[in-house]
């Protein structure tokens, strides 16, 4: 698969339950209703996105095994981040449940609703390790003030390749970029991690931002990862509650301006692809 192939690397899907999806605020409302593969694809084809990385939204292994269902079923899901129990003592053996998927690249835990330490207990280390030796990645989901226990993380599990979601969910609303910027820099020094430039226009205030607000943050991380280490995702469909679809590969895509034509191609799929060992729909 080349890297002129455009991917979206962050995806959700649901059929939605009022009680397994109760993160679903009041505030968020317009997501309370079913969101699969199909509803995006008409929007994906007018932003020239070819394939996508479908990520857990819930934390089960019945999760994981819908995902990848999904991913049977639409050929543009090149690969699933899905979910399971880090902490088992029989890791492996849950795993290999799996091993006739190949569409199954990596894991994730929702880490930012657990404690600060969490990324750093002995029984989560161990269990990332496993992943790593199975050949999966690793979604690390947190907030800037978890950003020292992932930073552990990271250093502990050398051969795990990991992935920063939403850039370390900067706090664009109110401005204040410095000790979220500190931490994406200890991060990038270690280079087993990438960072996933998504989720940021619900990061800024909704309905009231626009790419003034978001480029401090993206140079930033560019700074950080270089142009060999981000990742373009579109957070759909939790993106909606600040843009369309398009507004979102917009505003990506006019600050990308600014790199070169082979830095944009890695930004929009060929960084995406080396990470999550995603394949073609053919197979190559």
């Amino acid at each position: 698969m080349g890297t002129s192939v455009k991917i979206d690397a962050h995806q959700h899907y649901w059929r939605f339950d009022p009680v397994r999806d109760n993160w679903i605020t009041d505030e968020m409302a317009m997501l309370r209703r079913d969101f699969l593969p199909g509803d995006v694809a008409a929007a994906m084809s007018v932003d020239g996105i070819d394939g996508v990385v479908a990520v857990q939204a819930d934390q089960s292994e019945q999760e994981t095994d819908f995902l990848l269902d999904l991913a049977a079923e639409y050929p543009f899901v090149r690969g699933v981040v899905g979910w399971v129990d880090l902490r088992a003592a029989n890791l492996v053996e849950r795993l290999a449940r799996w091993r006739d998927r190949p569409l199954l690249k990596g894991f994730r835990h929702i880490a930012q609703s657990e404690p600060d330490a969490f990324l750093t207990r002995p029984d989560v280390v161990r269990g990332i390790a496993v992943l790593g030796e199975h050949g999966y990645s690793y979604d690390i989901l947190i907030y800037p003030r978890q950003f020292s226990a992932a930073e552990q993380l990271v250093r502990q599990c050398p051969d795990v390749r990991f992935v920063l979601d939403h850039c370390g969910k900067p706090p664009i609303a109110t401005g204040e970029i410095d000790e979220w910027r500190r931490g994406i820099e200890r991060l990038a020094r270690y280079r087993n991690i990438w960072c996933k430039v998504s989720g940021l226009v619900t990061e800024a205030a909704w309905g009231n931002w626009n790419d003034p607000h978001l480029v401090p943050y993206l140079d930033a991380t560019i700074d950080a990862f270089g142009a060999d280490r981000i990742i373009f995702g579109s957070d759909w469909p939790v993106c909606l509650l600040a843009a369309d679809y398009s507004e979102v590969v917009g505003v990506i895509d006019r600050w990308a301006s600014r790199l070169t034509t082979d830095e944009r191609a890695m930004l929009f799929g060929g960084n995406a692809t080396a990470v999550y060992r995603l394949e073609g729909p053919d197979g190559s």
